[in-house]
């Protein structure tokens, strides 16, 4: 009775994980147009930082969005212009051109957005991301984050995106 239920719980966590992965949302931006999105998934916490990451996609390109905390106020923050770096499983390093910094939630939350080369999907396609550098204006130097959690989030959010644009 026991293994039963232990084989019953089991297959709906993965099968509410397989499921829950591919969730993709939408949002309309002020100037009309759609973006499509993933809940974002913590890469990196500590008491003083954490880093959150997400896919999104306007259809034609996809970006790695960012939310740092702390973040510096929007004053400061808006001068974040310097490219992401970002080093993959594979030992390579990739620059992310910044494309946008955005408050949002009443300014409670900072995303920027970086560009991912079109050259570079199968790259983040197939493998975990292990640090990232970003200069954060106003608040320090260079911050890096050696990533401990969800470091295959990347790769998942890329496969549903890529899967779904095939279908």
């Amino acid at each position: 009775m026991k293994m039963k239920f232990l084989l019953l719980f089991f297959s709906f966590v993965f099968t509410g994980k397989g499921i829950a992965q591919c969730e993709i949302k939408n949002r309309v931006q002020a100037d009309g147009s759609m973006i499509y999105y993933f809940e974002p998934a913590v890469f990196y916490t500590t008491k003083s930082k954490s880093l959150k990451i997400n896919i999104v996609t306007d259809k034609e390109n996809y970006f790695v969005a960012l939310q740092p905390t702390p973040f510096p106020e929007k004053k400061v923050g808006k001068k974040i212009k310097d490219d992401l770096i970002i080093h993959l499983a594979d030992n390579k390093t990739y620059n992310l051109a910044h494309y946008d910094t955005q408050y949002r939630r009443n300014d409670s939350i900072m995303q920027v957005l970086y560009l991912i080369d079109n050259k570079d999907l199968e790259a983040f396609s197939n493998y975990e991301a292990i640090t990232a550098e970003i200069n954060m204006q106003g608040t320090e130097f260079v911050r890096s984050y050696n990533f401990k959690l969800h470091k295959d989030a990347i790769i998942e959010q890329l496969k549903c995106f890529l899967k779904k644009e095939e279908n």
